[in-house]
């Protein structure tokens, strides 16, 4: 093989490489929200569109009921209990307003990228 075939296989590799390193980086992150003191912690959140939030009872012995209804995106958790976790991918872009069923003053700010 000549100098210039090697050297063409060194670049394809490279270029494969990045294209792996680079979409990994680029792989939508996980976002948490833990649900305490019938609160949403953090208060908002940004996520890019594709990402996910990871809602978390952390609220002693109390039920939170997560949803959101917009004409855009909507989504409802179901009653979950303490201790319990659920994921939710976002995969419209905009900002929105999640609340929970049960306690009505709970609003978390999601704003998708």
């Amino acid at each position: 093989m000549s100098r210039r075939c090697h050297a063409r296989l060194r670049l394809i590799a490279l270029g494969a490489g990045l294209t792996m390193i680079l979409g990994a980086a680029a792989a939508p992150a996980i976002g948490v929200v833990t649900q305490s003191h019938r609160m949403f912690q953090p208060p908002e959140i940004e996520v890019a569109r594709g990402g996910t939030i990871r809602f978390i009872n952390d609220d002693g012995t109390l039920l939170h009921h997560v949803y959101l209804a917009s004409p855009s995106f909507s989504f409802d958790t179901g009653e979950q209990g303490p201790g319990k976790a659920t994921e939710v991918q976002f995969t419209v872009a905009g900002t929105f307003t999640v609340l929970c069923g049960i306690h009505p003053k709970m609003r978390l700010a999601v704003a998708v990228r």
